[in-house]
């Protein structure tokens, strides 16, 4: 635990939802593990966790008690504020790069010997701006840009070394865990196809394709599976009904609305998105070998496909998978944005990397960047 302070007026951290919006500054304690966190919350000590969860278990977290929290039972209101323009500088691998690396997934996952099934890789897109930009400017464009509000901001500070003054912005679709007094809900997503925008007959019908892709509800079921066993050890009345369509401006998915129920005394929204991180939708199964296959052919994620949240002492609380997202680096003119896909024995690597071309729009296009060749080096 590692007390700190600070004198910006602006938030560290917002999360807006929906039906909330929970922003809070830094000062107070940071938490470089969830196990400290989770400690202090249960001791009676702090009143609120916020923060960000890596990637990597085990690896530091940007986990801290905030001098101050404020939590409204509304989505965030956007500032309209003009961006300067981002240009593209580079990809993060190569495109061509990326698809060699999906090719490689997909000769492990058709090896009946190996012990992996299901694998996700990600690559990112590094775009620059000639001028400073405020994290909280990105925040807002990304809340204002999203119809259902979703949006996240967190300094990425309390994590120390090459984070300090670092941002990690963005709009997940996805809900980790949320926890409401005794009401539990995960909303697990994993099979994507991207929208066709100007056609709503085609787009229809890429809709209609995903959720009748044997390969993607297959892809879907290795997530549905860990993330209600998972639960089924921690909570009672565990429901896992049907996979259904959703959409993000720019993406179908294939989503599962998992609900249960715990004592109030029961795990906290915190522990059990420790339980549940990472799930298959960004890791893959079995969650250790799939991690070491991508350790080898992708590298240090950071807090990319990690999680973003709060959790108040009682238990309640919300964590976000933190995809649809980009770090801002402390200048504030360089964003690295990432995107990623489930990989199985059945996937074609053209369609995996067109798959996060297609991702990457979420957070690229409200930045000026209306479309990304795949071809980009």
């Amino acid at each position: 635990m590692i007390p700190i302070s600070t004198t910006s007026s602006e938030p560290a951290f917002v999360l807006s939802r929906p039906r909330r919006t929970v922003s809070a500054g830094a000062g107070g304690t940071v938490f470089r593990s969830a196990h400290d966190a989770i400690t202090a919350l249960r001791s009676g000590r702090i009143s609120h966790i916020v923060g960000a969860l890596p990637f990597t278990p085990g690896a530091p977290t940007a986990l801290w008690a905030p001098d101050s929290v404020t939590i409204t039972d509304a989505p965030h209101q956007p500032a309209a504020r003009p961006l300067p323009r981002f240009g593209i500088d580079a990809a993060l691998p190569a495109p061509e790069e990326h698809r060699d690396r999906v090719a490689t997934a997909i000769e492990l996952l058709a090896d009946p010997a190996h012990p992996v099934r299901k694998v996700v890789l990600a690559r990112a897109i590094r775009a620059r701006s000639q001028s400073r930009v405020r994290a909280l400017d990105i925040f807002d464009l990304m809340v204002a840009s999203d119809p259902m509000s979703n949006g996240f901001l967190v300094d990425l500070s309390a994590a120390g070394g090459r984070y300090a003054g670092r941002h990690l912005v963005g709009s997940s679709p996805e809900i980790l865990v949320r926890r409401d007094a005794t009401e539990v809900l995960s909303y697990p997503l994993a099979g994507s196809a991207r929208r066709v925008l100007d056609d709503d007959s085609a787009d229809r019908s890429a809709a209609d394709t995903l959720l009748a892709s044997t390969k993607d509800l297959a892809e879907h079921r290795f997530v549905t599976d860990q993330v209600s066993a998972v639960l089924r050890d921690r909570c009672a009345d565990v429901r896992t009904p049907a996979p259904e369509l959703m959409s993000t401006p720019a993406m179908w998915h294939i989503g599962t609305p998992i609900t249960a129920t715990v004592p109030l005394a029961g795990p906290s929204a915190l522990e059990l998105a420790v339980a549940l991180h990472p799930t298959p939708a960004v890791c893959g199964t079995p969650t250790a070998a799939a991690a070491r296959v991508i350790a080898e052919l992708e590298g240090e994620r950071g807090f990319y496909a990690g999680a973003v949240g709060w959790c108040d002492a009682d238990g309640n609380g919300e964590w976000m998978v933190s995809i649809r997202c980009a770090e801002l680096c402390a200048e504030g003119t360089d964003l690295l944005a990432y995107a990623g896909g489930g990989i199985v024995a059945a996937s074609d690597p053209s369609a995996e990397l067109a798959e996060t071309t297609g991702k990457f729009q979420r957070i690229l296009a409200p930045l000026g960047i209306a479309d990304l060749p795949v071809t980009v080096g």
